[in-house]
């Protein structure tokens, strides 16, 4: 009887040490296209002591098929060099390639259009955004 008591009281510890709690806090800093078909959001993800910066977006190469594909930044230099990189594209000419490790962006000049980037991901997805929601992205960068 007294073993079973004994027993009894540790339970709760025993399951309370196999399960561990994670604080997680996801903020949209950038909606752009929100609820359209090709959404893109820049998001601030921060876990514990850890922040890290995603932008994620709709890989266009899939138009039949909704597939979100996500680009981390693991912290603040990484999205400042990508902002660094818009905004070079913005003072640039129709053709212009920002290369990164995990992802480029092109600039091209369309008549009808506009300024439209292209942002292609090294493992294949890509989207595109016009010049109004690249300054939007650079905007809200800039303040962090």
């Amino acid at each position: 009887m007294k073993n079973l008591l004994w027993l009894l009281f540790c339970i709760p510890f025993a399951a309370k040490a196999q399960f561990t709690i994670v604080n997680t806090a996801t903020i949209n800093l950038v909606e752009l296209r929100q609820g359209g078909t090709w959404p893109i959001n820049l998001q601030r993800v921060t876990k514990e002591s850890d922040t890290c910066y995603v932008l994620s977006f709709r890989d266009q190469e899939y138009t039949n098929d909704v597939i979100m594909t996500t680009l981390r930044f693991k912290d603040m230099e990484q999205l400042k060099y990508f902002e660094k990189g818009l905004s070079a594209l913005k003072m640039g000419s129709s053709g212009d390639i920002a290369k990164f490790k995990e992802y480029t962006v092109k600039r091209l000049d369309v008549r009808k259009e506009g300024i439209t980037y292209v942002l292609s991901l090294t493992e294949g997805a890509t989207t595109n955004f016009q010049q109004g929601e690249a300054d939007k992205i650079i905007a809200a960068i800039k303040i962090l």
